[in-house]
């Protein structure tokens, strides 16, 4: 299995930004699909945004135009790019890789938008 690691989570104000980066263990070249999900307390686990290995992307409708998803398959990296930042943001967030009839999870790295 791929091990996936992500950073970049953090405290941030409303109207603010951050780059989360999920880092695999090995090549994403092949991955079917990558994504970015995240979950609050007491909620199940939702869709942020995933990227297919030919790049074609979609969005939760709360982050459209907010958020970016991107992957650089040289340093075997996935990033999710988020703008304008909302206290309806905060949650943790996790990365998750599609390859074959498998799905693999990091641990999670945790946003708060707060003053």
């Amino acid at each position: 299995q791929v091990q996936l690691v992500e950073s970049g989570g953090g405290l941030v104000q409303p109207g603010g930004s951050l780059r989360l980066s999920c880092a695999a263990s090995r090549s994403i070249f092949s991955f079917n699909r990558m994504g970015w999900y995240r979950q609050t307390p007491g909620k199940e686990r939702e869709l942020v945004a995933t990227i297919s290995s030919g790049g074609a992307t979609n969005y939760a409708d709360s982050v459209k135009g907010r958020f970016t998803i991107s992957r650089d398959n040289t340093k075997n990296t996935v990033y999710l790019q988020m703008n304008s930042l909302k206290p309806e943001d905060t949650a943790t967030y996790y990365c998750n890789a599609q390859y074959g009839l498998v799905s693999s999870w990091g641990q999670g790295t945790q946003v708060t938008v707060s003053l």
